[in-house]
């Protein structure tokens, strides 16, 4: 075989290879089953013990193995009982005054934890993206005045509930929400797409820091996903300009 007709198979083989790998792709996509409307708890994206010292393993295991899969089980039973199967979670919660308190309630539950995990993440030190670095000093005057206001609303907050730092279009504002309530439902008084969250449930932090919750909420910054939180903020921008 000479050296053109070996470069001739070699490529025929390497088009064959690339087309069939295509073609089984094409056809998983077509089995692919449409979404039956169940909740499922999502997979934790570390180990329990991934954020420590900061959060400890056993508090991370209790939160997401019982509450936010409690939160998870009740969702599903309260939109089967109230024949809104089908709807996403972000539907039900932009909407959720119209709906029973369990939706309210266990929507909430359910959609902030799955958030919640995603903006933590093992300590590494990574700051907030350029982009967003700029639109936090541009709103709040620097990243620690922007922690300090963000740390006096979640140490403010009455009994349980939530922090956030949101985007409303293209302002962006720290609030609050009390028990499960989101800054995505409609009827929270500040809404607004969510970048950051803090869980200020005791359920969060209690058998590390009891009572001392300014220590965890301190201790958050450590564990903040900042890559993550870059990555919503500017696919919000997006599609705000699109």
């Amino acid at each position: 075989m000479d050296k053109r007709t070996f470069l001739k198979s070699v490529f025929l083989g390497a088009a064959g290879v690339f087309a069939s790998g295509f073609t089984t792709k094409l056809k998983a996509a077509r089995k692919k089953k449409k979404w039956n409307g169940e909740f499922l708890l999502p997979e934790l994206p570390y180990a329990y013990d991934a954020l420590e010292p900061y959060i400890d393993a056993r508090t991370m295991e209790l939160h997401y193995s019982k509450h936010h899969a409690a939160y998870t089980e009740k969702l599903n039973a309260a939109v089967k009982e109230a024949g809104l199967t089908g709807k996403t979670a972000l539907e039900l919660l932009a909407e959720v005054s119209k709906y029973p308190l369990a939706i309210r309630n266990n929507g909430g539950g359910y959609l902030n934890h799955k958030l919640f995990w995603k903006m933590l993440a093992p300590a590494t030190g990574k700051q907030p993206s350029k982009e967003l670095l700029d639109a936090l000093n541009k709103h709040f005057g620097s990243l620690d005045a922007f922690k300090e206001k963000f740390n006096t609303a979640a140490k403010t907050v009455f009994g349980s509930g939530w922090a956030w730092l949101v985007a409303d279009g293209d302002i962006l504002k720290i609030t609050a929400t009390p028990n499960q309530d989101s800054p995505v439902m409609d009827l929270v008084a500040e809404k607004g797409f969510p970048l950051l969250c803090i869980d200020i449930w005791e359920h969060a932090y209690y058998l590390k820091y009891q009572n001392r919750r300014a220590e965890y909420i301190d201790a958050y910054w450590n564990v903040v996903n900042w890559d993550f939180v870059s990555q919503r903020y500017v696919s919000n921008k997006t599609q705000k300009t699109t």
